[in-house]
């Protein structure tokens, strides 16, 4: 039997009980059909029909033969409905924001896991200072965005039609060049020590900026001296190195870098920053839905990943 179309008639005559009534469901003229259905019990070798006034009826090869094509059907259907998905997966592209320093020490090997499970996926890599990517990403632009806030800086909602996801908690620790005073002790240091040093820090605007003037201005204290300004890490800490000023930079850029410096954790409660990945609720395809779950395993491995965080919707307040 190599005709499967065959059976699909077969199977017509088994719900509609005649030979006429399932050539006109099929679009045959019921002589053409009555051919078909003997081709199939030639090529079976056994008769699978009954034929009598009213119309036919299946004999018990028959209804075994119905049974199995029905079966058949099934794994066929569901093996289009899982090609189509491939096909989504691996024929698509996903485009990714991120902030600069996100895109040097976290997303590589997030890029490179995405890579191995789907060879044939086209990826794209933006940068955007926060909240930049806030726009292109509800307009359609971009599919998924890679953002960081702090927790002692202002928290703000996600934008509406979009929601959000921590993958990642990590303290900020001070850096400095070596010998630097402020490092010269182990023990964790209160932030408001930081009065009156030069610091690296972003530009006005940026999280990081708008921690400590918070921080600050909630002490009463006169603004932090910004030496230079710089959204990216490894930068701040190149410059800090030089002994131009003092950055605080998170954890993982700290010991990804290179340069010669001294660091000191801050005393409780420390300043942490805090990597969020956001995508547009409405955003519901196999391709952004797998990509945000290597995201999370990727992230998880690191063991800097919050456990069971659900994802925040629109609604809550949430820091991007």
């Amino acid at each position: 039997m190599q005709d499967f179309s065959r059976l699909l008639a077969l199977m017509a005559v088994a719900e509609t009980g005649s030979i006429s009534a399932a050539a006109s469901k099929l679009g045959y003229t019921p002589p053409a059909l009555s051919q078909q259905m003997a081709k199939l019990e030639r090529e079976a070798r056994v008769q699978l029909l009954v034929r009598h006034r009213r119309g036919a009826r299946l004999t018990a090869a028959g209804e075994l033969l119905v049974r199995r094509a029905r079966e058949i059907e099934a794994i066929l259907r569901a093996t289009e409905t899982d090609l189509v998905q491939f096909l989504e997966v691996s024929e698509e592209q996903i485009r990714i924001g991120t902030f600069t320093t996100g895109g040097i020490h976290l997303l590589p090997p997030v890029l490179a896991e995405l890579r191995r499970r789907h060879t044939r996926i086209a990826l794209s890599l933006q940068e955007f200072d926060h909240p930049d990517g806030l726009g292109p990403l509800g307009d359609g632009d971009i599919d998924l965005l890679l953002t960081s806030s702090y927790i002692h800086g202002r928290h703000s909602p996600v934008p509406a039609g979009l929601s959000s996801e921590v993958l990642l908690e990590e303290e900020l620790l001070l850096v400095a060049h070596e010998g630097h005073p402020l490092t010269a002790d182990s023990v964790p240091l209160h932030w408001t020590a930081l009065a009156g040093f030069p610091l690296i820090i972003g530009r006005r605007g940026l999280a990081d900026r708008e921690t400590l003037e918070a921080l600050f201005a909630s002490r009463a204290m006169a603004p932090p001296v910004v030496a230079f300004e710089t959204a990216n890490s490894a930068m701040a800490c190149a410059l800090a190195s030089s002994g131009v000023g003092v950055a605080c930079v998170p954890r993982t850029a700290v010991e990804a870098s290179t340069a010669l410096i001294s660091t000191r954790p801050f005393a409780a409660q420390p300043l942490k920053r805090v990597v969020n990945l956001l995508w547009r609720s409405s955003d519901t395809t196999p391709l952004v839905r797998k990509a945000r779950c290597v995201f999370r395993e990727t992230f998880a491995r690191s063991g800097g990943a919050p456990s069971a965080r659900p994802a925040q919707q629109a609604t809550a307040a949430s820091a991007y």
